[in-house]
């Protein structure tokens, strides 16, 4: 029925078992577990665009948080509009709240298909999907300190039991636990280095608060509760998980801080940029006077001004204004003499002379 998945799962199982068997040896306890501890690594690395896009949609939803919380008070009576609102916001932002979701939700059913591939191992079987006789044989009959790979303490119903499978419970515990403890601690930490960036989004997302919880406290002490009920390689597939989990979150985390950062950085040079200097008054609407240059380079008249004046001509005087269609005023001779219209001007010398001489 889910085929589909297992022949995959079962297929990068074996491509790295046949890589490390050529090294350490296709029956060794520790070559089986490298399979299954890189057949994560595997498919963690297929995902690992989907997860950015979790994270940048997780830090779109933190900046739209604001105005989410701001549409739940406008539309509290009134869900359907407050749905479609929402909806339009994320739209419109880019972001997806289901984004966020995505890499667990395709872990899911890898996790399915290794749990029914290990389980097929079994005393008899001529093949398990891509893995023929001898190959589930060597799994069989391949330890790790005395531990079966495909064993779980606590047989389920079907599973062969330890006796038979050359195992006893002590054998197993003293792999398991230790096993069992790191799963759970690192599922804890890789869950809380998760929530702690997504502190204001859960304001506006109660559903991503919750599922923060559980993320936070229930998958930790399930993994702990359910681990003797599990097959000792999915305790070998949880932990490697998390562990690429963590080193991942660091390395996209600062990758993207460094990106923001980089662009808050340019948007205060752009916006320094555009501000007036110091002292500097600003001018609205204003443009420059520019005086107009003639052909041999010296600057030309400026107009007049509105009050009548002339701007200043660079020695700090300004001139009169002409006014339209007056008369040029022709200047004042040598020795005081002016023009009669001046109106103050003295009489010629030689009417002067005349007038003596009548007398």
């Amino acid at each position: 029925m889910l085929n589909f998945i297992y022949y995959p799962v079962s297929f990068i199982m074996w491509v790295w078992h046949q890589a490390f068997g050529y090294v350490l040896g296709e029956d060794k306890g520790i070559t089986w577990a490298l399979s299954v501890v890189f057949l994560v690594f595997t498919l963690r690395l297929i995902l690992y665009k989907p997860f950015v896009g979790q994270v940048r949609s997780m830090r779109k939803m933190q900046e739209m948080a604001p105005e989410m919380q701001k549409l739940r008070k406008k539309y509290a009576n009134d869900k359907q509009k407050l749905a479609a609102e929402m909806q339009k916001l994320q739209s419109e932002n880019g972001a997806n709240p289901l984004a966020g979701c995505l890499p667990v939700l395709v872990q899911v059913p890898v996790f399915i298909g290794l749990f029914h591939v290990l389980r097929e191992f079994k005393p008899g079987k001529t093949e398990n999907y891509f893995f023929g006789a001898d190959e589930v044989k060597s799994f069989i009959d391949a330890d790790l300190f005395g531990a079966k790979l495909g064993a779980s303490v606590v047989p389920l119903q079907g599973a062969p039991s330890l006796e038979s499978l050359g195992t006893d419970i002590p054998s197993m515990l003293i792999v398991m636990v230790p096993l069992m403890i790191a799963a759970g601690i690192f599922t804890h930490i890789t869950a809380r280095h998760s929530v702690a960036r997504q502190a204001e989004a859960q304001a506006a997302a109660p559903q991503a608060a919750i599922m923060n919880k559980l993320m936070l406290y229930v998958f930790p002490i399930g993994v702990v509760v359910g681990a003797p009920f599990l097959p000792l390689a999915i305790l070998f597939y949880w932990v490697s998980n998390n562990l690429w989990t963590l080193g991942q979150q660091y390395l996209v985390y600062r990758k993207i801080d460094a990106e923001e950062s980089e662009k808050r950085e340019q948007a205060v040079a752009n916006r320094n940029a555009l501000a007036p200097k110091p002292g500097q008054k600003p001018q609205v609407g204003q443009k420059p006077q520019v005086r107009p240059q003639g052909d041999d380079g010296s600057e030309t008249p400026a107009e007049p001004s509105s009050n009548g004046t002339t701007p200043n001509n660079g020695n700090g005087s300004s001139a009169p204004a002409k006014k339209p269609g007056a008369k040029p005023v022709s200047a004042k001779r040598p020795g005081g003499q002016g023009n009669r219209s001046g109106g103050g001007g003295s009489r010629p010398q030689a009417a002067r002379n005349k007038g003596r001489k009548r007398r």
